[in-house]
Protein backbone atom coordinates (compact mmCIF):
# COMPACT_ATOMS: atom_id res chain seq x y z
CA UNK A 1 0.00 0.00 0.00
CA UNK A 2 1.58 3.32 -1.01
CA UNK A 3 2.06 6.23 1.36
CA UNK A 4 0.48 8.41 -1.33
CA UNK A 5 -0.81 7.87 -4.86
CA UNK A 6 -1.42 10.84 -7.15
CA UNK A 7 -2.51 8.50 -9.93
CA UNK A 8 -5.73 7.90 -7.99
CA UNK A 9 -6.27 11.65 -7.77
CA UNK A 10 -5.86 11.86 -11.55
CA UNK A 11 -8.64 9.32 -12.00
CA UNK A 12 -10.92 11.72 -10.13
CA UNK A 13 -10.04 15.06 -11.70
CA UNK A 14 -7.86 14.23 -14.71
CA UNK A 15 -10.37 15.44 -17.29
CA UNK A 16 -10.54 18.89 -15.69
CA UNK A 17 -6.76 19.11 -15.43
CA UNK A 18 -6.20 18.02 -19.02
CA UNK A 19 -8.66 20.64 -20.26
CA UNK A 20 -6.94 23.33 -18.17
CA UNK A 21 -3.48 22.48 -19.48
CA UNK A 22 -4.73 22.30 -23.07
CA UNK A 23 -6.27 25.75 -22.66
CA UNK A 24 -2.94 27.24 -21.59
CA UNK A 25 -0.98 25.58 -24.40
CA UNK A 26 -3.51 26.64 -27.03
CA UNK A 27 -3.37 30.23 -25.76
CA UNK A 28 0.44 30.26 -25.90
CA UNK A 29 0.95 32.48 -22.83
CA UNK A 30 2.89 30.77 -20.03
CA UNK A 31 4.03 33.34 -17.42
CA UNK A 32 2.08 36.07 -15.56
CA UNK A 33 -1.15 35.75 -17.50
CA UNK A 34 -4.85 35.35 -16.95
CA UNK A 35 -4.65 31.82 -15.52
CA UNK A 36 -2.52 33.11 -12.65
CA UNK A 37 -4.90 36.01 -12.07
CA UNK A 38 -7.85 33.61 -12.10
CA UNK A 39 -6.22 31.35 -9.52
CA UNK A 40 -5.18 34.24 -7.28
CA UNK A 41 -8.76 35.50 -7.27
CA UNK A 42 -10.23 32.02 -6.67
CA UNK A 43 -7.86 31.15 -3.83
CA UNK A 44 -8.44 34.57 -2.26
CA UNK A 45 -12.19 33.93 -2.35
CA UNK A 46 -11.64 30.48 -0.83
CA UNK A 47 -9.57 31.86 2.06
CA UNK A 48 -11.47 35.10 2.52
CA UNK A 49 -10.28 38.63 3.32
CA UNK A 50 -6.73 38.32 1.98
CA UNK A 51 -4.89 39.09 -1.22
CA UNK A 52 -3.11 36.15 -2.90
CA UNK A 53 0.12 36.38 -4.89
CA UNK A 54 1.20 33.25 -6.77
CA UNK A 55 4.92 32.44 -6.55
CA UNK A 56 7.38 29.70 -7.49
CA UNK A 57 7.33 27.57 -4.33
CA UNK A 58 6.35 27.47 -0.69
CA UNK A 59 9.92 28.21 0.33
CA UNK A 60 10.02 31.28 -1.87
CA UNK A 61 6.64 32.30 -0.47
CA UNK A 62 8.15 32.57 3.02
CA UNK A 63 11.24 34.29 1.61
CA UNK A 64 9.15 36.86 -0.25
CA UNK A 65 6.92 37.52 2.76
CA UNK A 66 10.03 38.23 4.84
CA UNK A 67 11.40 40.49 2.09
CA UNK A 68 8.10 42.37 1.95
CA UNK A 69 8.23 43.07 5.66
CA UNK A 70 11.78 44.38 5.46
CA UNK A 71 13.78 41.43 6.76
CA UNK A 72 17.39 41.66 5.59
CA UNK A 73 20.93 40.58 6.38
CA UNK A 74 21.63 40.76 10.10
CA UNK A 75 18.01 40.38 11.21
CA UNK A 76 16.51 37.54 13.25
CA UNK A 77 13.35 35.50 12.67
CA UNK A 78 11.76 33.10 15.16
CA UNK A 79 10.44 29.68 14.15
CA UNK A 80 10.37 26.09 15.44
CA UNK A 81 12.97 23.29 15.28
CA UNK A 82 10.60 20.51 14.16
CA UNK A 83 9.68 21.92 10.79
CA UNK A 84 10.81 20.98 7.29
CA UNK A 85 14.17 22.49 6.39
CA UNK A 86 12.56 24.70 3.68
CA UNK A 87 11.07 26.90 6.43
CA UNK A 88 14.51 27.92 7.67
CA UNK A 89 15.97 27.85 4.15
CA UNK A 90 13.65 30.76 3.42
CA UNK A 91 14.82 32.64 6.51
CA UNK A 92 18.43 32.12 5.45
CA UNK A 93 17.62 33.21 1.89
CA UNK A 94 16.30 36.49 3.28
CA UNK A 95 19.68 37.01 4.99
CA UNK A 96 18.31 36.48 8.49
CA UNK A 97 19.30 34.14 11.30
CA UNK A 98 16.67 31.72 12.63
CA UNK A 99 15.94 31.76 16.35
CA UNK A 100 14.25 28.55 17.43
CA UNK A 101 11.62 28.01 20.10
CA UNK A 102 10.44 24.63 21.35
CA UNK A 103 6.95 23.30 20.70
CA UNK A 104 3.93 22.25 22.71
CA UNK A 105 4.21 18.63 23.81
CA UNK A 106 0.66 17.74 22.75
CA UNK A 107 0.25 19.56 19.44
CA UNK A 108 3.93 19.87 18.38
CA UNK A 109 3.22 23.43 17.19
CA UNK A 110 4.90 26.57 18.49
CA UNK A 111 4.56 26.95 22.26
CA UNK A 112 3.39 30.53 22.95
CA UNK A 113 4.80 30.49 26.50
CA UNK A 114 8.24 29.58 25.21
CA UNK A 115 7.89 32.17 22.45
CA UNK A 116 7.28 34.86 25.06
CA UNK A 117 10.30 33.72 27.08
CA UNK A 118 12.50 33.86 23.98
CA UNK A 119 11.29 37.27 22.85
CA UNK A 120 11.53 38.79 26.32
CA UNK A 121 15.11 37.52 26.58
CA UNK A 122 16.28 38.44 23.08
CA UNK A 123 14.45 41.69 22.34
CA UNK A 124 16.64 43.84 24.64
CA UNK A 125 19.75 42.44 22.94
CA UNK A 126 18.57 42.45 19.33
CA UNK A 127 16.21 45.40 19.31
CA UNK A 128 14.72 46.11 15.89
CA UNK A 129 16.82 43.34 14.34
CA UNK A 130 14.32 40.85 15.80
CA UNK A 131 11.84 41.24 12.98
CA UNK A 132 9.40 38.37 12.56
CA UNK A 133 7.95 35.12 13.82
CA UNK A 134 7.06 32.18 11.56
CA UNK A 135 4.64 29.78 13.28
CA UNK A 136 4.27 26.50 11.40
CA UNK A 137 0.87 24.90 10.86
CA UNK A 138 2.25 21.40 11.25
CA UNK A 139 0.74 18.34 9.54
CA UNK A 140 -2.46 20.32 8.83
CA UNK A 141 -2.99 21.63 12.38
CA UNK A 142 -2.73 25.37 12.98
CA UNK A 143 -0.43 26.78 15.61
CA UNK A 144 -2.05 28.46 18.62
CA UNK A 145 -2.33 31.77 16.82
CA UNK A 146 -4.10 34.13 19.23
CA UNK A 147 -1.36 34.23 21.88
CA UNK A 148 1.32 34.16 19.19
CA UNK A 149 -0.13 37.20 17.43
CA UNK A 150 -0.63 38.96 20.78
CA UNK A 151 3.07 38.55 21.59
CA UNK A 152 4.02 39.68 18.10
CA UNK A 153 1.95 42.86 18.39
CA UNK A 154 3.38 43.60 21.82
CA UNK A 155 6.94 43.39 20.51
CA UNK A 156 6.31 44.77 16.99
CA UNK A 157 7.07 41.54 15.16
CA UNK A 158 5.59 40.57 11.80
CA UNK A 159 3.75 37.24 11.77
CA UNK A 160 4.29 35.06 8.70
CA UNK A 161 2.24 31.87 8.85
CA UNK A 162 3.91 28.82 7.35
CA UNK A 163 0.71 27.35 5.95
CA UNK A 164 2.43 24.95 3.54
CA UNK A 165 0.53 22.05 5.12
CA UNK A 166 -2.55 24.02 6.16
CA UNK A 167 -4.84 24.41 3.12
CA UNK A 168 -8.31 24.82 4.61
CA UNK A 169 -7.21 24.40 8.24
CA UNK A 170 -9.00 26.71 10.66
CA UNK A 171 -8.34 28.46 13.94
CA UNK A 172 -11.22 30.11 15.75
CA UNK A 173 -13.33 30.23 12.61
CA UNK A 174 -10.53 31.77 10.52
CA UNK A 175 -8.71 29.89 7.80
CA UNK A 176 -4.98 29.37 7.93
CA UNK A 177 -3.41 32.06 5.81
CA UNK A 178 -5.72 34.83 7.03
CA UNK A 179 -4.53 35.24 10.63
CA UNK A 180 -1.00 36.63 10.46
CA UNK A 181 0.31 39.63 8.57
CA UNK A 182 1.43 37.34 5.74
CA UNK A 183 1.18 33.62 5.05
CA UNK A 184 2.96 31.17 2.80
CA UNK A 185 1.38 28.23 1.00
CA UNK A 186 3.06 25.41 -0.89
CA UNK A 187 1.42 23.66 -3.82
CA UNK A 188 3.97 20.85 -4.03
CA UNK A 189 2.20 17.87 -5.69
CA UNK A 190 1.65 15.95 -2.44
CA UNK A 191 0.00 18.87 -0.62
CA UNK A 192 -3.74 18.92 0.09
CA UNK A 193 -3.96 21.31 -2.86
CA UNK A 194 -1.05 20.52 -5.13
CA UNK A 195 0.03 21.37 -8.65
CA UNK A 196 2.16 19.23 -10.97
CA UNK A 197 5.51 20.75 -10.07
CA UNK A 198 6.70 23.44 -7.70
CA UNK A 199 4.34 26.24 -6.81
CA UNK A 200 3.36 28.49 -3.94
CA UNK A 201 1.48 31.58 -2.88
CA UNK A 202 1.82 34.44 -0.40
CA UNK A 203 -1.19 36.02 1.25
CA UNK A 204 -1.26 39.61 2.47
CA UNK A 205 -3.84 41.56 4.40
CA UNK A 206 -3.73 44.76 2.33
CA UNK A 207 -3.44 45.69 -1.32
CA UNK A 208 -0.21 47.68 -0.93
CA UNK A 209 1.61 44.66 0.49
CA UNK A 210 0.23 42.49 -2.31
CA UNK A 211 1.44 44.99 -4.92
CA UNK A 212 4.90 44.97 -3.35
CA UNK A 213 4.95 41.16 -3.40
CA UNK A 214 4.02 41.17 -7.08
CA UNK A 215 7.04 43.36 -7.77
CA UNK A 216 9.35 41.32 -5.55
CA UNK A 217 8.42 38.04 -7.29
CA UNK A 218 9.24 39.54 -10.70
CA UNK A 219 12.73 41.10 -10.29
CA UNK A 220 11.29 44.11 -8.44
CA UNK A 221 9.52 45.20 -11.62
CA UNK A 222 6.47 47.47 -11.55
CA UNK A 223 6.15 47.57 -15.32
CA UNK A 224 8.49 46.65 -18.14
CA UNK A 225 11.98 48.15 -17.64
CA UNK A 226 10.91 49.88 -14.39
CA UNK A 227 12.31 48.32 -11.20
CA UNK A 228 11.62 50.34 -8.04
CA UNK A 229 12.94 47.60 -5.69
CA UNK A 230 15.34 44.67 -5.79
CA UNK A 231 13.48 41.42 -6.31
CA UNK A 232 13.86 37.81 -7.35
CA UNK A 233 12.36 35.49 -9.97
CA UNK A 234 9.57 33.52 -8.30
CA UNK A 235 6.44 33.25 -10.43
CA UNK A 236 3.70 30.65 -10.41
CA UNK A 237 3.50 29.71 -14.10
CA UNK A 238 0.30 29.60 -16.12
CA UNK A 239 0.13 25.79 -16.42
CA UNK A 240 0.46 25.28 -12.67
CA UNK A 241 -2.05 28.05 -11.97
CA UNK A 242 -4.54 26.46 -14.37
CA UNK A 243 -4.08 23.05 -12.71
CA UNK A 244 -4.68 24.60 -9.28
CA UNK A 245 -7.83 26.33 -10.54
CA UNK A 246 -9.08 22.97 -11.82
CA UNK A 247 -8.36 21.23 -8.51
CA UNK A 248 -9.55 23.92 -6.08
CA UNK A 249 -13.27 22.98 -6.36
CA UNK A 250 -12.35 19.48 -5.10
CA UNK A 251 -10.48 20.70 -2.03
CA UNK A 252 -13.34 20.81 0.48
CA UNK A 253 -14.52 17.31 -0.38
CA UNK A 254 -10.94 16.03 -0.23
CA UNK A 255 -10.53 17.67 3.18
CA UNK A 256 -13.71 16.03 4.43
CA UNK A 257 -12.40 12.66 3.29
CA UNK A 258 -9.02 13.20 4.99
CA UNK A 259 -10.83 14.00 8.23
CA UNK A 260 -12.99 10.89 7.85
CA UNK A 261 -9.90 8.74 7.39
CA UNK A 262 -8.25 10.30 10.44
CA UNK A 263 -11.38 9.67 12.51
CA UNK A 264 -11.38 6.06 11.37
CA UNK A 265 -7.74 5.64 12.29
CA UNK A 266 -8.51 7.08 15.72
CA UNK A 267 -11.25 4.50 16.19
CA UNK A 268 -9.40 1.47 14.83
CA UNK A 269 -5.86 1.91 16.18
CA UNK A 270 -5.88 0.20 19.55
CA UNK A 271 -2.15 -0.32 20.15
CA UNK A 272 -1.74 1.32 23.56
CA UNK A 273 1.84 2.49 22.93
CA UNK A 274 0.77 4.52 19.89
CA UNK A 275 -0.01 8.18 20.57
CA UNK A 276 -2.58 9.47 18.09
CA UNK A 277 -2.89 13.08 16.88
CA UNK A 278 -4.32 15.65 19.25
CA UNK A 279 -7.02 17.97 17.95
CA UNK A 280 -8.21 20.69 20.29
CA UNK A 281 -10.44 23.74 20.04
CA UNK A 282 -10.28 26.21 18.43
CA UNK A 283 -8.51 24.34 15.63
CA UNK A 284 -9.77 22.39 12.61
CA UNK A 285 -7.19 19.84 11.48
CA UNK A 286 -7.07 19.08 7.75
CA UNK A 287 -4.69 16.10 8.09
CA UNK A 288 -2.15 16.81 5.42
CA UNK A 289 -0.42 14.10 7.42
CA UNK A 290 -1.77 11.65 9.97
CA UNK A 291 1.10 11.40 12.44
CA UNK A 292 1.34 8.96 15.32
CA UNK A 293 4.10 8.71 17.91
CA UNK A 294 5.75 5.56 19.23
CA UNK A 295 8.82 5.10 21.41
CA UNK A 296 10.07 2.43 18.97
CA UNK A 297 9.24 4.32 15.80
CA UNK A 298 11.90 2.71 13.61
CA UNK A 299 10.80 -0.81 14.54
CA UNK A 300 7.19 0.12 13.88
CA UNK A 301 8.14 1.54 10.48
CA UNK A 302 9.97 -1.70 9.62
CA UNK A 303 6.94 -3.70 10.72
CA UNK A 304 4.67 -1.65 8.46
CA UNK A 305 7.10 -2.08 5.56
CA UNK A 306 6.97 -5.84 6.09
CA UNK A 307 3.17 -5.58 5.94
CA UNK A 308 3.43 -3.70 2.62
CA UNK A 309 2.39 -0.36 4.12
CA UNK A 310 4.29 2.82 3.25
CA UNK A 311 5.13 5.25 6.06
CA UNK A 312 7.46 8.25 6.48
CA UNK A 313 9.00 10.05 9.46
CA UNK A 314 8.28 13.81 9.26
CA UNK A 315 10.85 15.04 10.42
CA UNK A 316 13.49 12.79 12.00
CA UNK A 317 16.25 15.41 12.39
CA UNK A 318 15.38 18.78 13.99
CA UNK A 319 16.71 21.94 12.38
CA UNK A 320 19.37 22.66 15.00
CA UNK A 321 20.85 19.17 14.56
CA UNK A 322 21.14 19.47 10.78
CA UNK A 323 24.74 19.95 9.62
CA UNK A 324 23.67 22.91 7.48
CA UNK A 325 22.66 24.78 10.66
CA UNK A 326 25.64 23.84 12.81
CA UNK A 327 26.54 27.55 12.78
CA UNK A 328 23.66 28.16 15.19
CA UNK A 329 25.87 26.56 17.82
CA UNK A 330 23.12 24.38 19.26
CA UNK A 331 23.48 20.78 20.37
CA UNK A 332 21.28 17.89 21.41
CA UNK A 333 19.12 18.80 24.37
CA UNK A 334 18.49 22.39 23.31
CA UNK A 335 14.83 21.70 22.43
CA UNK A 336 13.77 18.57 24.30
CA UNK A 337 10.16 18.41 23.13
CA UNK A 338 11.02 18.74 19.46
CA UNK A 339 13.90 16.29 19.80
CA UNK A 340 11.78 13.66 21.54
CA UNK A 341 9.09 14.01 18.87
CA UNK A 342 11.65 13.69 16.07
CA UNK A 343 12.57 10.21 17.34
CA UNK A 344 8.94 9.11 17.66
CA UNK A 345 6.80 10.57 14.86
CA UNK A 346 5.54 8.41 12.01
CA UNK A 347 3.18 9.45 9.22
CA UNK A 348 0.65 6.87 8.03
CA UNK A 349 -1.00 6.77 4.58
CA UNK A 350 -3.70 9.41 4.28
CA UNK A 351 -5.00 10.77 1.00
CA UNK A 352 -8.58 11.31 -0.19
CA UNK A 353 -8.70 8.28 -2.47
CA UNK A 354 -7.59 5.83 0.25
CA UNK A 355 -10.24 3.12 0.61
CA UNK A 356 -11.89 2.23 3.92
CA UNK A 357 -10.53 -1.30 3.66
CA UNK A 358 -7.01 0.07 3.27
CA UNK A 359 -7.44 2.25 6.35
CA UNK A 360 -8.60 -0.79 8.29
CA UNK A 361 -5.61 -2.79 7.07
CA UNK A 362 -3.12 -0.13 8.21
CA UNK A 363 -4.75 -0.07 11.65
CA UNK A 364 -4.69 -3.87 11.79
CA UNK A 365 -0.97 -3.87 11.01
CA UNK A 366 -0.28 -1.34 13.79
CA UNK A 367 -2.38 -3.28 16.26
CA UNK A 368 -0.39 -6.43 15.46
CA UNK A 369 2.95 -4.74 16.16
CA UNK A 370 3.20 -5.52 19.87
CA UNK A 371 6.03 -3.04 20.37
Amino acid sequence: MPFGDLRREWSECGAEIRAAVDRVIERGWFVLGEELERFEEAFSAYLGEVHVVGVGSGTEAIHLALMATGVEHGDYVVTVPNTAVPTVSAISAAGATPLLVDVDERTLTMDPARLRELVEHEKPRLGRRLKAVVPVHLYGLTADMDPITDIAREYELTVVEDAAQGHGAMYGGRKAGTIGDFAAFSFYPSKNLGCYGDGGAVTAKNASDADRLKMLRNYGQRRRDEHPVKGINSRLDEIQAAILCAKLPFLDDWTTRRRQIAHRYNELIQESAVAKPVVEEPTRHVFHLYVVRHHERDRLMSHLTACGVGSIAHYPVPIHLQHAYADLGLSSGAYPVAEAAASQVLSLPIFPQLADAEVAYVAECINSFGG
